[in-house]
């Protein structure tokens, strides 16, 4: 039987109301057209009003039958097994009548546009912009959660809207964004949902952008490789007892993963947030890094994210620049080549360097871009190529 979700942690209505008033999380559609029944846009329809819970539960994948009229959810290393009526860890999957549904799919909780930097992507089309979607429900616990008010709860806990893959494409053709970023969330819980838009957005031209803790089984994963062109990997470090404690989950998946996405093409960087006194070992760090440059090569991004305190981990201070700088150094040590410091405006380590020639190609202020001195993936000052994509 899967283990009920815990409800330390979770939020009452009155106190997510009040966080999305005081900014805590965008869940804005304002402004943005109704939708026909053939998901084009109304721009004479008023804005569409988020609701509570789920609007359209549908059949699931990756579910496989169990003992005793049970299923198994085969999505994420979890493996629940739900009893009828029961939901998995991630609080958007459940046993109906012995069959797998997913209640995220077309419920997205945020949907908005922002700078793909914001994601973070340092190497797809820098200056472009993306629209973001996320559902509630998270495969994972971590105690630093940075969304914690709407990846920790159910759908039935949050405002949501009722938003098929045909009206987020449209509102993304009319937005004029290059790509569908779904972040923010966890979106292996929306997996379904996920890969619908996605075959939509290639059909359209636009880019699939993931950003994801990498908390997936093999095979699910190959099929999610085939409509994704860019990832960006929440590595949260490299002791497996940090992902047991803090995380709720286990380091070796997210590896394979990290490999499997590399070996399938798709564009890799990744984020590790550094935690004082949590992650924050040097020497695990240079572990770490030189993994990294093993498994994936030297060229893949990696961006040392500050920790600010929130959630279960308030009591910490947030992460001094100079652990972020020697996390930095210590990466450029073991071989990264493209090594970035994010959530610190104005840092150096925002901006990124030709790896052959040392020159400044791209010019960064928090999300926005002063200059871009990449042409097709080269450097404009030696032509070295730079890893990324550019188009």
């Amino acid at each position: 039987m899967c283990e009920k979700h815990e409800k330390n942690g979770q939020i009452t209505r009155k106190q997510f109301l009040t966080g999305v008033a005081g900014g805590a999380c965008a869940l804005g559609l304002a402004g943005v057209a109704g939708w026909s029944g053939k998901g084009k846009a109304l721009a004479e329809t008023p804005p569409q009003a988020a609701q509570m819970g789920f609007t359209r539960p549908q059949r699931a994948q990756w579910f496989a039958p169990a003992a005793n009229g049970k299923i198994q959810c085969e999505l994420c290393p979890n493996g629940c097994t739900l009893d009828r009526g029961e939901r998995s860890l991630c609080r958007v999957r459940e046993n109906r009548n012995g069959q797998g549904y997913t209640l995220a799919h077309s419920n997205p909780v945020l949907i908005q546009e922002d700078p793909v930097e914001r994601k973070p992507f340092f190497h797809v089309v820098p200056g472009s912009r993306a629209l973001s979607i996320s559902t509630a429900g998270c495969n994972l616990r971590c105690k630093f959660c940075e969304v914690w008010d709407m990846a920790l709860v159910g759908p039935e806990e949050v405002h949501a809207y009722d938003m098929s893959p045909e009206a987020v494409i449209s509102h993304a053709q009319a937005a004029g964004v290059r790509s569908i970023s779904y972040a923010f969330g966890e979106p292996v819980v929306f997996y379904e949902y996920m890969q619908d838009v996605g075959l939509l957005a290639k059909e359209a031209g636009m880019l699939n952008l993931a950003h994801t803790a990498g908390y997936i089984q093999p095979e699910p994963l190959k099929d999610l490789c085939k409509i994704l062109d860019a990832t960006n990997v929440d590595l949260k470090s490299f002791d497996p007892g940090f992902y047991r404690n803090v995380v709720g989950g286990e380091l070796e998946p997210v590896l394979h993963s990290l490999k499997t996405f590399r070996e399938a093409g798709v564009h890799v960087e990744i984020t590790n947030v550094v935690i004082p006194t949590l992650n924050d070992d040097m020497d695990t760090i240079h572990r770490m890094c030189r993994w990294i440059v093993k498994e994936l090569g030297p060229d893949v991004p990696l961006h040392f994210a500050r920790f600010y305190p929130l959630y279960r981990l308030s009591a910490l201070p947030r992460t001094p620049v100079s652990t972020l700088n020697k996390a930095r150094e210590t990466a450029l040590n073991s071989g990264l080549q493209f090594v970035y410091v994010a959530k610190v405006t104005g840092h150096e380590g925002e901006n990124t360097f030709c790896s052959h020639c040392a020159r400044k190609v791209i010019h960064r202020v928090g999300f926005f871009i002063d200059r871009v001195e990449v042409r097709k993936g080269a450097c404009e000052h030696c032509g070295g190529t730079i890893p990324g994509i550019w188009v």
